[in-house]
């Protein structure tokens, strides 16, 4: 296990090495050292570490636990996984293949092995760094507006084109999309995200040429 380059991608360095070698041991290589138990410890640390965070926000008990809820999700912590490549550094069985729950898991179990090497403190700093806690903003469908945009007009639906020009380390998309004899272009680490992009092009241009 390459712990450097691991530790650099947490932005922390481990004093026991063992602990981030068990946070991303899963059962199927080892049945009684692996990372179930951190990520259980994980997930309450990341549970208090959260609602600490969204305390002050004005908000009635059950509005807070549906916030936090958004934030401590697997469905949330999967990209965050994702971003940090901590998929990439499993240590399993071979034939095995990573269950989708192991993804948003291994977050917890790191964040686990990081408070047991270095306390609350390191915890927290390696949450409010690696997760996004910043005013959620409303989400434009730009394929929906460009689709309805040319339907109105009699035009042919849109196409999308889609590439990985990344690594398997750090995906990057490019995605195009031909309208009206013209190709838009949007390039981000989220494959859907590029096709918003492309569309949000697409749509800019005909709303000012139209």
């Amino acid at each position: 296990m390459n712990y450097a380059e691991i530790e650099k991608r947490l932005g922390y360095v481990f004093k026991n090495k063992k602990l981030l070698k068990t946070s991303l041991t899963l059962a199927s290589a080892d049945p009684d050292d692996n990372n179930q138990t951190m990520e259980f410890f994980g997930d309450a640390i990341l549970e208090f570490i959260v609602s600490e965070k969204i305390y002050d926000d004005d908000k009635s008990e059950g509005e807070l636990t549906e916030k936090r809820k958004t934030y401590v999700s697997d469905k949330a912590l999967t990209p965050v996984s994702k971003k940090l490549g901590l998929d990439k550094f499993f240590i399993k069985s071979q034939g095995d293949t990573v269950l989708k729950k192991s993804i948003p898991s291994a977050y917890e179990a790191v964040l686990a092995a990081i408070y047991l090497d270095g306390g609350m403190d390191a915890a927290r700093s390696f949450v409010y760094r690696t997760m996004d806690f910043s005013p959620a903003r409303p989400q434009i469908n730009y394929k929906g507006k460009l689709q309805e945009f040319l339907q109105g007009r009699g035009e042919p639906l849109p196409e999308y084109e889609r590439k990985n020009i990344g690594t398997p380390q750090k995906p990057v998309f490019r995605s195009m999309v031909a309208v009206c004899g013209r190709t838009f272009e949007g390039t981000a680490d989220n494959a859907r995200q590029s096709e918003q992009l492309a569309a949000q092009k697409a749509l800019e241009f005909l709303n000012k040429n139209d």
